[in-house]
């Protein structure tokens, strides 16, 4: 079967993938955005974005879609389910930073997909598209499906989550389990609710769960706790799940108890929480020749910090810079016009090899920050000793609130 030719293909159609794809659109380099699901895939119901990453949503033009869309987030809240006490209240309005004033909305997922997906030229997305190979062939490599298509490209992006064809391709090991894992649910109302547009975080002995309002319909929450041996068959099945949370939550307001009891199970998922070891970032190929990873495939890490997406977004524009550098570049002088074929393709590799290895410096220690950072901050949430919780709740509960605005405190500059 003869090849198609690309010159940019995208595995992947989540958060990364399509923000890649449009940040290269948006410079004018064209991409193949290769999804294995037959639709945008939307797993998770919901994500926090921060401020660094509605600088992103600005710059790829779908930050105005997203905004009328979704509540801005007045402040954060954490109560103590063992004591039953408020442990701290931090307000966002008109907190600023060296990025300027602080930004914070809860995003349900499809409608971000969405936003990034419909602002693509037609055709750019394929479904249905599974990778099975990678395959060298001189200075591109050989896409291989599962339906028997080859696609020949020039650069070839993983951005195809924590179970990465090309991740594997690069040498990473599988994402390591953090010991602790994650049921999730989005309850939608007909007749919408009465919270205040804040992030409510409530601790218990060994679990964490976030509640927060996405629009006027929507409440999104999340349980992060750390299951026994029997406990693990529970993330099986729904009715278990929302059982075993319902009774894990016993102290919690009941007006806020109210909107799990009201999450249809089909609204249930759960998941274990995984990351990559920071050492595998410093000593692994990020990139490597004319092959690149972002997103999940690339820093995967826990969700206690809320940087998972964030970060995500981040890796599409300085790619997509990076990327657009290499294929802007034109061979100079009289002498260059003389270069055979082969000759000028090699140029044009070396080109886009030194793009990737500038991509990949460029986000290796962001990337590694924030998944020590979302680990150690994990670890105090969801501590189970008393020694732990007593610490988390007179000393850090404040500081860590503050904290999670500091990390979104970040720029990674514009698409220009």
């Amino acid at each position: 079967m003869e090849s198609e030719v690309e010159d940019v293909v995208i595995v992947g159609a989540g958060i990364s993938g399509l923000a890649t794809s449009l940040a290269l659109h948006r410079l004018g380099v064209r991409s193949l955005v290769l999804e294995s699901w037959s639709s945008l895939r939307v797993t998770g119901f919901a994500l926090t974005i921060w401020t660094n990453a509605w600088k992103v949503l600005d710059a790829l033009g779908v930050g105005p879609i997203l905004r009328q869309q979704h509540l801005q987030i007045s402040g954060n809240v954490t109560t103590s389910l063992i004591t039953g006490q408020q442990t701290s209240q931090t307000s966002f309005i008109n907190a600023k930073g060296k990025h300027g004033v602080h930004e914070i909305r809860c995003v349900r997922r499809q409608l971000m997909l969405e936003a990034l997906a419909n602002e693509l030229p037609s055709g750019i997305i394929r479904y249905s598209s599974k990778v099975v190979a990678i395959e060298e062939s001189g200075f591109t490599k050989l896409v291989h499906l599962a339906d028997g298509t080859v696609i020949k490209t020039k650069i070839l992006i993983g951005c195809d989550g924590v179970n990465s064809v090309v991740a594997k391709w690069l040498g990473f090991k599988n994402a390591a389990f953090s010991g602790r894992s994650a049921i999730r649910g989005c309850a939608t109302l007909t007749t919408g609710h009465d919270l205040e547009p804040k992030f409510m975080q409530f601790f218990g002995k060994g679990f964490r769960c976030p509640v927060i309002p996405c629009n006027d319909k929507t409440v999104y929450w999340a349980f992060t706790w750390s299951p026994s041996t029997q406990e693990k068959e529970i993330e099986e099945n729904p009715c278990e799940m929302k059982q075993y949370v319902l009774e894990k939550l016993e102290n919690m307001p009941s007006h806020l108890r109210a909107y799990i009891e009201q999450t249809d199970l089909d609204h249930f998922i759960s998941l274990p929480l995984r990351y990559r070891h920071p050492w595998e970032l410093v000593m692994g190929n990020i990139s490597k020749g004319n092959v690149c990873v972002t997103g999940d495939a690339f820093h995967p890490m826990t969700p206690e910090i809320g940087q998972g997406g964030c970060c995500a977004l981040e890796d599409g524009i300085v790619l997509a810079r990076c990327v657009a550098e290499a294929f802007s570049a034109k061979p100079g002088g009289d002498l260059d016009k003389k270069k055979k074929k082969d000759e000028e393709e090699k140029e044009e590799y070396e080109r886009i090899k030194a793009s990737l290895k500038k991509f990949a410096d460029e986000r290796r220690w962001r990337s590694i920050s924030l998944i020590i950072v979302s680990y150690v901050v994990g670890f105090i949430q969801e501590g189970e000793s008393k020694w732990v919780s007593f610490v988390r709740d007179k000393f850090l509960s404040a500081f860590l609130a503050r904290f999670l605005l500091k990390m979104s405190d970040f720029g990674c500059g514009n698409l220009s």
